[in-house]
């Protein structure tokens, strides 16, 4: 029987070796740099890479250019620009200058970009190749065929943690910060921990950016572009320390990396992991979660686009619509006929408040209206549907219980009033008028092939919009239509009332008081 054994695993490794005698590097017969003290980086998967003494360099460079990169067992590269008689080569050198403890070897010393040189004379050198190496193993194995079953981000972090454990890594905390698209979510911080039950997770508002705890943190320094962050923790760093750092320096961490996680679209997220080990993260390590980390950002990627695709929804379509949308009812003319009572609220006098108050100020107001309504409407069991100028249209499904609709929807509209003097108006209470009625509905997808809304068709809210507006002639707050009134216990019949756009009167009533 022949048996066919798998290659040997090799961790990912990084070596420094100095050249001997004289190497120089040369574009179209120009002299870029010329040392008897070259090395030669050999890195797992890179071609062998010459490093020279900067007082070696014989061109002139710029001052650092904005790119940064990182690598978590070199440190953060910065970049300059080689300014020839002829040419300027953009972004053409890089520096370590805080280069980590695997790469010491090489700070002080100037890289050259592939494309900025034609030819490199090694002298008496000859380079050998570098180890390309298969550094699979429960890591590598559990992105490509197991990850995949997970559902929810949590879960993914504690799994990746865990796989991270499997491998050899002595990680004992990892974070992971993803941006998000929210209006009141700037996004989520998952935070795993050895030895702790759960997954921690944490979801800052906009105030992040400005809050000390941030601003002063490597998730800021990484998000911004700025590069990673690799720092021992058994030693004092009083100059570049964050202080994220010495509190975990205080709870025994040992090592510490903060590298981004690049999303499809360019926003940069963060991975952190910190050790614990006497000897922190080893080079192998780092580099296999380095090559690793732009597929576990895509997995981030899918979590956070399923997030923002339900966040957008609920914002922009509301939150029973939005998850019915999610759901597959994407098609125009996907929807049900359904009872309900529909709610429509318009603000009063609001041309005239927008010449009083100017654009800006208006808005404000229009919107602490909308926030009111809005927080009425959902703590009653309905639905904001969409903000048509200044007003809102809100439905409440009725099920099984059609009188629990209209009593949800009346207890709103009461609300809605009791709370107006609480929105700051300027000299005066702001006012409002409200329209109910109760009827078959279509709730679904209309629209043109390429432009859909998800909203109610029917009579109950073309009657709603219209006693909204009588109610602004006759002096009323809330006028609701005769389906409305078993859920009324104190109106006044207006009688029979005709409404714009609708062929038959209605007999409609006004809430009293």
């Amino acid at each position: 029987m022949n048996v066919h054994t798998s290659p040997q695993v090799q961790g990912y490794s990084i070596d420094i070796e100095p050249l001997t005698g004289r190497v120089e590097v040369f574009r179209n017969g120009t002299k870029l740099a010329s040392s008897e003290r070259a090395k030669v980086m050999y890195e797992t998967r890179l071609p062998p890479t010459i490093y020279f003494p900067k007082d070696d360099v014989r061109v002139d460079l710029s001052e650092a250019t904005e790119l940064q990169t990182f690598c978590p067992f070199k440190g953060t590269a910065t970049y300059r620009d080689i300014q020839l008689d002829s040419e300027r080569l953009t972004n053409s050198v890089w520096a370590y200058e805080n280069a980590l403890p695997e790469s010491e070897g090489i700070a002080e010393h100037i890289g050259f970009a592939q494309q900025s040189y034609t030819h490199i004379d090694l002298g008496e050198n000859t380079l050998r190749s570098t180890s390309d190496g298969n550094i699979s193993g429960p890591l590598i194995d559990w992105l490509l065929r197991g990850a995949w079953t997970l559902n929810t981000p949590e879960d993914f972090t504690r799994a990746l943690a865990e796989k991270m454990t499997e491998h050899g890594v002595a990680v004992s905390r990892l974070g992971v910060l993803v941006w998000s698209l929210h209006p009141l979510i700037a996004g989520k911080h998952y935070i795993w921990e050895k030895g702790a039950p759960e997954i921690s997770t944490f979801a800052p508002t906009y105030e992040i950016h400005d809050h000390p705890a941030y601003t002063n943190s490597p998730l800021r320094h990484v998000s911004n572009g700025l590069g990673g962050v690799r720092q021992r923790l058994d030693d004092e760093h009083p100059e570049n320390s964050f202080p994220i750092m010495e509190d975990l320096r205080a709870k025994g961490a040992t090592d510490y990396v903060a590298m981004p996680l690049p999303f499809s679209d360019g926003r940069t997220n963060v991975l952190t992991l910190t050790s614990d080990h006497p000897d922190g993260f080893t080079t192998a390590n780092l580099g296999l979660i380095f090559e690793c980390s732009v597929v576990i950002a895509r997995f981030y990627e899918v979590f956070m686009q399923r997030e923002n695709a339900q966040s957008l929804l609920e914002t922009y379509v509301g939150k029973r619509s939005g998850a019915r949308v999610l759901g597959g009812e994407i098609r125009r003319g996907d929807g049900d006929e359904i009872d309900a009572a529909i709610m429509f609220c318009d603000l009063r006098g609001s041309t005239r408040l927008e010449e009083r108050l100017g654009r800006d100020r208006y808005i404000e107001l229009l919107n602490a209206f909308f926030e009111s309504t809005s927080d009425i409407v959902h703590e009653n069991g309905g639905e904001v549907l969409k903000f048509i100028g200044d007003a809102v249209l809100a439905v409440f499904p009725a099920g099984n219980n059609e009188m629990m609709a209209k009593k949800n929807a009346l207890n709103s509209a009461n609300e809605i009033v009791h709370r107006m003097p609480e929105i700051d108006c300027p000299d005066e209470s702001c006012d409002c008028s409200i329209g109910l009625s109760f009827g078959r509905v279509t709730y679904g997808n209309i629209g043109s092939r390429e432009r859909l809304d998800f909203t109610v068709i029917g009579q109950a809210a073309n009657v709603a919009a219209r006693l909204g507006d009588y109610g602004k002639t006759v002096g009323h707050r809330i006028v609701l239509s005769k389906d409305i009134l078993t859920a009324c216990g104190d109106c006044e019949p207006l009688g029979d009332v005709a409404l714009h756009n609708v062929s038959q009167p209605v007999a409609c009533f006004a809430v009293r008081g």
